[in-house]
This record gives C-alpha cells, structure tokens and sequence, in this order.
C-alpha cells in the first residue's frame, strides 16, 4: 500500500471519523447505546494519552506506544477486566479505521490481552429465586408488571435488554413461549414455566392495561406513563426486591439469568440446550456454568456426608 505523507494522515481527533465509529458499533455490531458509549469513553481516555506522549496521528502508533499504553493502566491500578474493555474498544477502533483506509496498517494486531482470572458467576438458591420473584406487592399494577418480568427473568434467563425489547406480539401464553432478538439481532425461541405464564395472564389481564390507560404501545412491559420500560428501572427494581427480601448478595437482572442456567444444569439439563436457551454462540461461554454446578456439588457433598465432614475435621 501506497503510504501517505504526514499531511494526508488522520488526526487523533476527527469529529467524523468518532461519528463514523459510532454508527459502525450501533449498526453494523448492533451494540446498544449504552455499550457503544462506553467504548467511546474508554477510547477517549486513548486518546488523551496519544495527546499526552505528543502522537499526532494514528499512523505513528506502534507495538511500543501501546505496551506503554498498557502500563500506565497497570500503573493506575486498573483492574484486569478493565483494562480487556479498553483494549477491545481498541480493536474495534482500529478495525474500523483500517476498515475506512483511514490508515495504513492496524497496530492492534499484535496488542496482547492481558489473562484474565476466570470468576464463577454468582447464583441464587431456589429458596432466595422464589423469595424474590414473590416480592411484589400484586395489588398494584406495578407490582403485576414486576411479578411477571421478574417471573419470565428466572424461567426463561433472559439478558435484560432483551427483556426490554420484548412486544406484545413476541409472547405466546398459549405456548408458553418468548420470541427473543439477542446479541447481533439473534432470534431465538425461549421458553416459560406455568408460574411465569401465570403471572404474564394476569399482568397483561389487569396491571398493563391500568398502566398503559389510553398509550397506544407495542411494548409488552410499560411504566407508568405507558412507555416501554428501560433497562435501568428493570436493574433498581430487580435490586430493590432482592434487599426486601433479604438476600445478601447483590441482586440484579444478570443473576437471575445466571441462576436460570446453574438450577437447569443441577436438574440434569444438556449442556447444549442450555447453550440454546441462552442464546450463546460459543459453548465456553456456557460452560462456565457447568463450574459453577460442580462447585455447588462439591460444597454439599462435604457438608453432608459423614465420611466427606471426618475427612475435613481431620485436615483443620
């Protein structure tokens, strides 16, 4: 490729190509908003450390300029997850620009994530699940709404934009079936228990049409002016039930998906099936949770076999 003079090379800051980027994540990786603007903050704080080390153009980053990058962060004691975000938003910038010839070769390539230290995902027990999804006080129309979002999280582990983006026309109580667009705009079919499907019927029987009143709305879950219901109020709401009922932990709507796939998993579901309902395009993904099920097993055999309990008195 032709290389270009210092003239014709990008500036670090270019109003069009960060509007060009945006709609590249929004479009094209279907990233939500909120997501898309993450990754331009976190670019943003790139960007300021270009300025810092006197970089004037993307064309003069190279293996160097971003390991030093890396060890400023290490420095500022940012955390190993963190820092993955940072440069995955790295990534996806320089794919773009190089995508856009807006340089000459993409200096990512040979950036290295740093390990990251494998957590497993927290759960509720099934006692602390039915706890919260009985929080609700079904004398009101909100409290019909969460009974039955909070129902349909648990049976079916949805991830909460996807919860939010559900329509009327995407449930079938006759069924008992959710159509569900996920990551990337994935279709899939998920599916509802009879708890669940009883309190959408009721929902949608009595709190939606008290909520909506006269708001015309495809959305399946409303607030109290008849709009679709966002992410953040679904997020409080999830955690305000869980310290109601006294849960320790911290509750919100991704721990209900979690516990979704370790309760299927400990009742002998396939693997792959669950893979399915979650909606996971890789199998790793999902088989952090068979960790999770092996850890729990391992934690009740030592704390009710007699043999397991000598076994571990005789080591304290």
């Amino acid at each position: 490729m032709e290389q270009r003079t210092t003239e014709e090379r990008p500036p670090l800051y270019s109003e069009q190509a960060l509007l060009g980027y945006r709609r590249y994540l929004e479009v094209e990786r279907y990233l939500s908003a909120y997501t898309a603007r993450n990754y331009l903050h976190d670019l943003q704080g790139y960007l300021d450390f270009l300025s810092q080390e006197g970089v004037t153009s993307h064309d003069d980053v190279d293996h160097n300029l971003l390991r030093r990058f890396l060890a400023m962060l290490v420095e500022q004691n940012t955390v190993r997850a963190s820092i993955a975000r940072r440069l995955s938003a790295l990534r996806s910038f320089y794919s773009y620009l190089s995508r856009e010839k807006l340089i000459d070769s993409d200096p990512m390539k040979t950036a290295i994530s740093p390990k990251l230290e494998q957590r497993l995902p927290s759960f509720l027990t099934q006692e602390e699940a039915r706890r919260l999804v009985e929080a609700p006080d079904l004398s009101t129309p909100q409290g019909l709404r969460d009974r039955a979002f909070l129902e349909l999280l648990y049976a079916s582990g949805l991830r909460v934009s996807e919860l939010v983006g559900l329509d009327l026309s995407d449930i079938s109580l006759e069924t008992k079936e959710a159509r569900v667009f996920g990551k990337g705009s994935k279709e899939r079919m998920v599916l509802m228990g009879e708890p669940a499907a009883q309190a959408m019927k009721a929902y949608l029987g009595r709190g939606r049409l008290q909520l909506a009143g006269r708001v015309k709305s495809s959305a399946l879950f409303v607030n109290r002016y008849g709009k679709r219901i966002s992410q953040r109020l679904v997020q409080m709401l999830v955690s305000d039930y869980g310290k109601q009922v006294g849960i320790a932990k911290k509750v919100h709507p991704h721990l209900l998906r979690h516990t979704f796939a370790t309760h299927l998993l400990d009742g002998g579901a396939d693997l792959r099936v669950v893979q399915e309902l979650l909606g996971h395009t890789n199998l790793a993904t999902t088989q952090v949770y068979t960790h999770v099920s092996q850890s729990r097993a391992r934690q009740v055999y030592l704390s009710a076999h007699p043999m397991a309990k000598a076994d571990e008195d005789e080591r304290s």
